[in-house]
């Protein structure tokens, strides 16, 4: 008999769980049209059940449960929905789910960047349908693009704004000239940054979606640990506004892949951009992805990358998506293609060419300008630009050089800047800022 009823069940009840309970409500009158059937929260567990829970609707709140077991052993649940982020025991759960033959909707984006290739080999062993929508991006359907919109294209390359909480200090920093520890303080304030933002910062968070970006655009199982990472909390805002101002570039925190034959570029690292470019646009706590495939050319995915009702939204779809496939009978396909075969290189960090922008502080010395040129001459570095402005700086007891180059080779520019570092006229080690000017 033709299922029309469909149950959920609903692991974590945070911020984008509660989203969902509202967007579902808010669509309960559309279900039925979007789907052919209904959709019945069934149980929901949480760490804390007893913690007060109100929505402005009629919720019942006698389904809230600490035990996962009432939804794993309950045999009718057919969509388990885990929210409750990092490892573990995220990983089990969905798991254990998968092997109880229940379909499952997830918006952990670490545990798919750590386990991408063990949960969808289960999902596709158990026969389950497997959705992330809201994992990257929230709300953004850049995931089902990827897969599905864009599956006709050889991806040529990525880029990606996809932490709002780094977005936003860096937009802060521009705008209202605040130093990075006030801006990360405004934005705890604001709910765009968590208690601990180390994840955010440090790029952590956004190097785990690049990895699922990356193993949908290749085929492959990329993992964590082959993305180079690197934070923005060693950014100044002099820096920002002396590249905004006199060289007409912006600095985002870009996540980044591109393909060159049979090997790939995995970083994230903050990166000065064209300010005319469209993710230059990208403020606030706002996401862009910005793809280009061989058939399409360019394309940009953009819209908030946090939020209740954003990240909710990925999450819904992702609901009436595997509800409309149980209700038509034809929920037990694989989607997602994971082939260890498809082996691909990745490029190590030190053989990437890119432009830099260069930042020493030096003491007053004729010769400090000339020493530097030649050490970068003598690694393969060539100057583009070169600044030394002593109305631009950022304190009295030293001169500012800055200094952008043309395109090199990381690992020339690392031991060029290793050797500048230990000249007797630097007061500090030198700031170094990769530019993508052709994007």
């Amino acid at each position: 008999m033709k299922k029309t009823k469909i149950n959920i069940g609903i692991i974590g009840l945070g911020t984008v769980g509660k989203g969902v309970i509202k967007i579902l409500h808010n669509i309960k009158d559309s279900i039925k049209i979007k789907t052919g059937g209904e959709i019945i929260i069934k149980k929901i567990v949480t760490r804390s059940p007893e913690k007060k829970i109100s929505f402005d609707f009629p919720f019942d709140t006698n389904i809230i449960s600490n035990n996962i077991n009432d939804i794993l052993n309950d045999n009718e649940i057919d969509i388990v929905v885990e929210l409750i982020g990092g490892y573990e025991p995220a990983r089990t759960y969905i798991l254990d789910s998968l092997k109880k033959k229940k379909h499952v909707i997830t918006a952990n984006k670490a545990v798919l960047a750590k386990y991408w290739d063990e949960i969808l080999s289960s999902a596709k062993e158990n026969n389950c349908l497997l959705y992330f929508e809201s994992s990257v991006g929230a709300g953004i359907p850049v995931i089902k693009g990827l897969n599905e919109g864009l599956s006709s294209n050889n991806i040529k390359m990525i880029y990606g704004i996809l932490n709002g909480t780094t977005n936003y200090i860096l937009t802060k920093m521009l705008n209202e000239k605040m130093s990075f520890d006030d801006c990360l303080k405004l934005a705890q304030e604001n709910g765009f940054a968590e208690a601990d933002p180390t994840f955010d910062i440090k790029g952590i968070d956004t190097a785990h979606k690049l990895a699922i970006l990356a193993s949908l655009a290749y085929q492959t199982n990329i993992k964590i640990d082959d993305v180079y990472i690197e934070g923005i909390d060693n950014i100044n805002t002099y820096d920002i506004n002396f590249a905004y101002e006199k060289l007409n570039l912006i600095l985002k925190l870009l996540a980044i892949t591109k393909k060159n034959n049979n090997e790939i570029e995995l970083r994230v690292m903050p990166i000065f951009i064209p300010k005319n470019h469209l993710l230059s646009f990208v403020n606030n706590e706002y996401n862009g992805v910005y793809i280009i495939g061989d058939s399409i050319g360019e394309i940009m995915f953009y819209g908030k990358g946090a939020g209740e009702l954003s990240a909710g939204s990925g999450v819904v779809s992702d609901i009436l998506y595997v509800a409309k496939n149980i209700i038509n009978e034809t929920d037990r396909k694989s989607q997602f293609v994971s082939d260890n075969s498809n082996k691909i290189n990745i490029m190590n960090i030190n053989d990437i060419n890119s432009s830099y922008y260069l930042h020493f502080e030096v003491k007053e010395n004729i010769d400090a300008l000339s020493k530097i040129i030649e050490i970068l001459s003598n690694n393969n570095v060539s100057i583009l630009l070169c600044y030394q402005n002593e109305n631009f700086r950022e304190n009295l007891s030293s001169i500012p050089i800055i200094i952008t180059t043309n395109k090199a080779l990381e690992k020339n520019i690392k031991l060029a800047i290793e050797q500048i570092n230990k000249l007797p006229f630097i007061t500090k080690n030198a700031t170094i800022i990769r530019i993508e000017d052709k994007l």
